[in-house]
């Protein structure tokens, strides 16, 4: 028997602040960021998941846009850990999830995505749960999407 569980992406405000002033001091002292090093754009915030269970299948995601605009969520791969080391673009999992609701969408109309990429990255984000406590991911908006826009979270079965 087997039984849901919803876990929802959360704003991780320290560490997107951490990493906004990485830039800024990169701008500041007219530096270039190292070689494949990641930075976090302005319409980008970081989220983390905490996992209470290692032992998930994915079954689906819940995203809820309040107006029109489009969400990318991009996962990390590694233990990365934002106050100690800079996001390197080869940590970035791939296919990214992409959400998006258009203008003139009614609230009957379910959000979009690509189907079959966000299900991919519903499974690899299962799997990597299987030997992590928290993971990180970066959330872009654009087109009119904002964190205060948006409600995210995924759900996985949990074998009981």
């Amino acid at each position: 028997m087997s039984k849901e569980v919803k876990l929802p992406f959360r704003l991780d405000v320290e560490l997107t602040e951490v990493m906004r002033l990485r830039v800024q001091s990169l701008q500041q002292r007219g530096q270039k960021r190292q070689e494949g090093e990641r930075l976090l754009q302005s319409n980008e915030a970081v989220f983390r998941l905490d996992f209470s269970n290692q032992s998930l299948q994915f079954s689906h995601w819940k995203v809820w846009l309040a107006q029109p605009g489009r969400l990318t969520i991009m996962g990390t791969s590694q233990l990365w850990t934002p106050d100690l080391t800079n996001l390197m673009t080869r940590q970035l999992l791939e296919p990214a999830g992409v959400f998006w609701r258009a203008a003139g969408d009614g609230d009957d109309v379910p959000v979009q995505c690509y189907e079959a990429d966000a299900d991919e990255f519903g499974e690899r984000i299962a799997e990597l749960a299987k030997v992590r406590k928290v993971m990180y991911f970066l959330f872009a908006f654009s087109e009119g999407c904002s964190p205060e826009t948006v409600d995210c979270s995924i759900t996985f079965m949990v074998d009981k």
